[in-house]
């Protein structure tokens, strides 16, 4: 299947245009990482707690960062998460004293803050959870509004936690709408012992200062080993400036991808870094795909300029192009739209990355590796430079 067919598009001809394109969207990211947003690490990398909270009603983002402000959480980050009608907010904590003795001291600071009016001698029951299972079974136990044996009482207690995770998304509005889940005396017992809040704590994800550290060191590394072991592949498969064009084009590739995280400040998390690999690895393919047919017709068309020998061959794969990117794009672009909020940065950045990683095997690694030869052949003062033939024992030599 082909879309096109004996195209003759002079790409390198529009290569100015290309390479203001490039820069523009390379300098808005470079200066957004360096005095705007800055490189925008999740709590991945930079230590901290990450608390998803529900509330009973529309959550008031300024009302809580009051509430946390009271409380002395000044640098917390709050954002609204999933559907609105779900009334969920996630709270980003940075907390540099976080170690293994505390791991839960970010998400209690952040419900004590939240819980602006607690019932003294009363435990909430939307947040029971710090207390566990043993929290609603322990009370129905000391009251024995059933005078029943401790089994049902696991099982009542069991009901209210369902009821309150399964049927209301974790928590409910007031300790009435347990009315009919279970009978009477046991619904009396326990407003004796608890009250409800107007919001829950969904999860809480953890991670210390200094994991958060080692894991940016090493996907940092696992960006730059992979540059450099594609560089050594194609230095051996092609030459050593194919191998330098490509993977200018996937740096140029990264770099526009985590400028746009920058630009429209969302968290670079694990799974972020995954989608930047994943595209390292589809970009250089596109373009280890063009450089296969430059070698190809550097065989068949000896008499023709480079440049010439590169525009025919980017048209030659146009269709190819088109067809397996455009494909791979609206596949990311679901996934982006439809994936939920978990998926959105690992989605986001595939989105970038396949359509800028399309366009620089075009527009940046071919348009380099003739700028080099031009370049070579001027300074050398020779009128051919040398290519690889495959199965030859000499090198193949190309006008320009």
């Amino acid at each position: 299947m082909e879309f096109f067919r004996n195209t003759n598009i002079d790409f390198l001809g529009k290569k100015w245009y290309f390479l203001s394109f490039s820069l523009i969207f390379s300098v808005a990211g470079v200066l957004s990482m360096l005095f705007w947003h800055g490189i925008p690490l999740g709590v991945d990398f930079r230590g901290g707690t990450l608390v998803y909270v529900k509330f009973v009603d529309a959550p008031n983002v300024q009302s809580i960062r009051g509430d946390l402000d009271k409380a002395g959480l000044h640098n917390a980050t709050i954002q609204s998460y999933g559907n609105a009608a779900d009334n969920e907010v996630v709270i980003r904590l940075d907390l540099k004293e976080t170690s293994e003795a505390d791991l839960s001291k970010g998400k209690n600071q952040i419900i004590n803050a939240l819980e602006t009016n607690p019932v003294a001698g009363k435990q909430d029951i939307n947040n029971s959870d710090r207390i566990g299972f043993t929290a609603v079974r322990d009370a129905l136990l000391a009251a024995d509004p059933l005078h029943a044996e401790p089994a049902e009482y696991d099982r009542q207690a069991r009901k209210v936690l369902d009821f309150r995770d399964k049927d209301h998304g974790g928590v409910i509005k007031s300790l009435d709408d347990l009315k009919g889940v279970v009978p009477d005396s046991v619904l009396n017992a326990l407003k004796q012992a608890f009250y409800t809040s107007n919001f829950g704590v969904r999860s809480a994800d953890i991670v210390g200062p200094q994991v958060g550290g080692q894991l940016k060191k090493q996907a940092t590394l696992a960006v730059g080993f992979s540059l450099v072991a594609m560089l050594v592949y194609l230095w051996f498969r092609f030459e050593m400036i194919y191998g330098v064009a490509a993977v200018v084009a996937v740096f140029h590739d990264t770099l526009i991808t985590v400028g746009a995280f920058s630009l429209t400040n969302q968290e670079i998390t694990l799974t972020v870094i995954a989608a930047i690999l994943t595209l390292v690895g589809y970009s250089m393919n596109d373009t280890i795909v063009v450089f296969d047919r430059i070698r190809e017709n550097v065989k068949m068309m000896r008499r023709e300029s480079l440049a010439e020998i590169v525009n025919k061959s980017i048209n030659q794969t146009l269709s190819r192009t088109i067809l397996t990117s455009g494909l791979t794009f609206l596949t990311v672009l679901s996934l982006y739209l439809f994936g939920g909020e978990v998926l959105h940065g690992f989605s986001f950045a595939l989105v970038v990355g396949i359509l800028i990683g399309t366009y620089s095997s075009i527009a940046v690694a071919a348009p380099m590796l003739v700028a080099y030869t031009e370049w070579r052949s001027k300074s050398s003062g020779r009128g051919a430079i040398p290519l690889p033939a495959p199965g030859a024992k000499g090198k193949v030599r190309v006008k320009v």
